[in-house]
């Protein structure tokens, strides 16, 4: 899963552009990880993901063309599946047990400070602290 140069590379999945360039300025600080490229829909998450083949996905679940938990299960049933964070402002315990029924690695609400979702990323990938 790991690249050559010791890196992860992470899809950025969200239809707000504030948020996937948030999430983009953030992980561009963490030497390990790298945004591969970002998308705004759940068929061009489906369509970057088997081009770009992320180590990764950060995924909302409200998108304008389906739902997080259906990108997620079409993501699984890849070759190659990349992790899948679902982000999302739903934490409630449906959404938590729909992301996990469809195969999501983890699960973090919007609003998480950025410690808390890089301590989530690490944990999914196996990264010590």
């Amino acid at each position: 899963m790991r690249t050559l140069l010791g890196t992860y590379r992470i899809l950025i999945v969200d239809d707000s552009q504030a948020v996937r360039e948030s999430l983009g300025w953030l992980l561009r600080d963490e030497s390990s990880l790298i945004v591969a490229g970002e998308a705004a829909s759940g068929s061009e998450a489906i369509r970057l993901t088997i081009k770009l083949e992320p180590d990764i996905v950060i995924l909302d679940i409200e998108l304008p063309d389906t739902d997080g938990f259906s990108v997620t299960g079409q993501l699984k049933a890849l070759p190659h599946p990349p992790l899948v964070v679902l982000l999302s402002i739903h934490s409630d315990a449906i959404s938590r047990q729909r992301g996990a029924l469809a195969g999501c690695d983890a699960f973090v609400e919007k609003g998480t400070s950025w410690p808390k979702l890089l301590a989530v990323l690490r944990k999914v990938l196996n990264l010590a602290e």
